[in-house]
């Protein structure tokens, strides 16, 4: 298990020492993301504290089931300045670790963690030219507060489906980006060794453990450290952004699953709770469960590489991974206003 000390790997953790695996843990500790070893650490599991990009960190492989690929730097970030911490972190650790799988001739069942970044912008229709793809934003149209997409032939409005996995993947930033070629290594390194990979496009995560008050987080955890620093949560745009929101604890089900089903279930799989959800209804859940009357403000910033809605299709992981009865938003989201948060990395804040 790569990553996991972290938000969800550490979960995946917990739920596979219950069934009895033996899990070693290769994780950095990320000084972007942890303060130093979270207090979670579950005492059955072996934890190294290296590098996944060092070869020389990894145990043998002799033995081995399974490898579930939790580790990568996360969310938007600050700009360009940290582009290269993506790229060394989420790629060249992938390419390093594949690398090494296949040096050590190992080719068994591998999970990769992936993300919704990868498709860009959701799935839109035009009532007269169907299905289409968006451009990029401006940031003229943004500057105007002009933040829905347009019909790229005709600029009429459009509306919004659900993404299937087998949509045109059109990353809009650099973790997105790094995302999508950690898909295109693993895919290319099972072709070659004939191995299973099953790839979960994780949509927006939340949930006990999150790191706080860290640009590397999910806006979930963002808002959340908002409010617990009785700061009322800042929109971006006008609330109006569609995501879906997922517990950890269905992230979990779907890794569960494919590391332990009896045959791999390769694929590419939206891991998702079905319910869409906007960025202001979820602010406005936390604040209302935070009880302080800090409600949300809409600000109109923006930030040029968010997209603006993503809801996912999660039929394909209801009916392979048995991810059905997910916990609704509403529901998950009342008790991560409570749930505790990973400590603050040195200097964040």
């Amino acid at each position: 298990m790569t990553g996991g000390a972290g938000f969800i790997g550490s979960h995946v953790v917990d739920a596979l020492v219950e069934l009895g695996a033996d899990v070693v843990v290769i994780d950095n500790l990320d000084p972007a993301a942890h303060a130093g070893p979270p207090q979670w650490l579950n005492p059955r599991a072996e934890y190294l504290w290296n590098d996944v990009a060092d070869d020389r960190s990894w145990p043998s492989l002799d033995g081995v089931d399974a490898i579930c690929h939790q580790a990568a730097k996360v969310g938007l970030g600050i700009d360009p300045s940290d582009m290269g911490a993506y790229v060394q972190q989420n790629d060249v650790a992938t390419a390093a670790m594949l690398q090494m799988c296949h040096h050590a001739g190992w080719s068994r069942r591998l999970v990769l963690a992936s993300s919704m970044v990868v498709y860009g912008e959701g799935r839109y229709r035009c009532a007269e030219h169907g299905v289409v793809g968006p451009p990029p934003r401006r940031t003229v149209d943004l500057d105007a507060g002009q933040f829905e997409p347009t019909c790229p032939i005709c600029g009429a409005a459009l509306s919004g489906e659900l993404v299937p996995e087998d949509a045109p993947s059109d990353p809009r930033n650099v973790y997105a980006a790094t995302k999508l070629h950690q898909e295109h290594l693993c895919s290319a390194w099972a072709r070659y060794v004939d191995a299973p990979v099953t790839m979960l496009r994780y949509h927006n995560v939340y949930g006990a453990r999150m790191p706080r008050d860290t640009p590397y987080a999910g806006v979930a955890s963002i808002f959340r450290s908002q409010l617990e620093a009785g700061r009322r949560p800042q929109i971006y745009e006008d609330g109006g952004q569609r995501r879906d929101f997922v517990h950890v604890s269905d992230v979990v089900r779907a890794n569960v699953a494919a590391l332990t089903a009896p045959d791999p279930i390769p694929g590419v799989f939206n891991v998702a709770s079905g319910h869409p959800t906007t960025l202001l209804e979820m602010a406005t859940t936390l604040a209302t469960a935070d009880g302080r009357g800090l409600d949300p403000e809409v600000t109109g910033a923006y930030r040029l590489g968010d997209v603006r809605h993503v809801v996912a299709d999660p039929g394909r992981a209801q009916r392979e991974l048995g991810l059905s009865g997910t916990v609704p938003p509403q529901q998950g989201l009342v008790a991560f206003a409570s749930d505790p948060l990973r400590d603050p990395p040195t200097g964040a804040g």
